[in-house]
């Protein structure tokens, strides 16, 4: 049964939270018990409700959102960067000159058919996200992907016109948030992980967004530590934004090929 949260209003904002789950699960990206309370957004969520919500660390999930509160563990930090000053380092400019070369993107709304599924199961399988038993089917993706409490568009990537990525990023006013990417690793060489990234800093430059929210860091996670690569960017913790830089350009991630 559902029941609001009063520590769960947006202050600047007529948004209540409403919790519809909160259990203690085991986690995935350490040996942890997670809490990650699912909430209903109740109230009108305008962009700038979103901008909000992202600030606060936040994130979507279907038509829901959560953040973590975690009892004993504080090792997922919400990571984004400013869209508007981020400055490419020589691997993704070469990242990108590939791509931009030999791809086509789509941007649209996300749309939820069998080849979108079928890469979606076979990008998990792959990087050992799941098993067997967590294959979805359209219904699902499309819980967990087309159905959204916010405005949300996905870039479509092609190859020949093979379908080889997709990137499903949420929007607000000043603030975009990468969503899920999954993509073919056959195509290996195109970095696909960073290109998909590159693409919505490129989208978000364009529509004068400030930032984009990367999602979690986990330090020792080698599915998530890939964001440090790009710098310089903040970090919440502790209930406020930490600007993280690098010194040099960092060498890619081989788990973000």
């Amino acid at each position: 049964m559902s029941h609001p949260d009063p520590h769960a209003r947006l202050p600047n904002q007529q948004i209540q939270l409403v919790v519809v789950q909160d259990e203690l699960q085991p986690c995935h990206y350490r040996d942890q018990v997670a809490r990650m309370p699912l909430r209903v957004p109740m109230g009108n969520v305008t962009p700038a409700a979103v901008d909000e919500m992202l600030m606060l660390g936040y994130r979507r999930s279907g038509d829901f959102v959560y953040r973590t509160q975690c009892p004993d563990c504080s090792a997922c930090e919400p990571t984004r960067i400013a869209a508007q000053s981020f400055a490419l380092t020589k691997s993704m400019k070469r990242v990108l000159k590939r791509g931009d070369r030999d791809l086509d993107c789509v941007i649209d709304v996300p749309e939820s058919e069998s080849e979108r599924v079928r890469l979606f199961n076979d990008h998990r399988q792959r990087r050992n996200l799941g098993d067997r038993c967590d294959l979805i089917d359209e219904d699902a993706y499309r819980s967990f992907v087309v159905a959204s409490c916010f405005l949300t568009l996905e870039i479509a990537i092609y190859h020949s016109g093979q379908l080889v990525a997709v990137s499903i990023f949420d929007v607000g006013a000043e603030s975009v948030s990468a969503f899920y990417t999954f993509f073919d690793q056959s195509f290996h060489r195109y970095s696909l992980g960073t290109y998909a990234i590159l693409k919505q800093l490129e989208w978000a430059k364009h529509q004068k967004i400030r930032f984009l929210y990367l999602g979690m860091f986990v330090e020792d996670n080698r599915h998530l530590n890939y964001k440090s690569r790009f710098q310089p960017q903040q970090r919440l913790i502790n209930g406020e934004w930490q600007d993280f830089n690098a010194p040099s350009d960092i060498a890619m991630f081989q788990n973000n090929k």
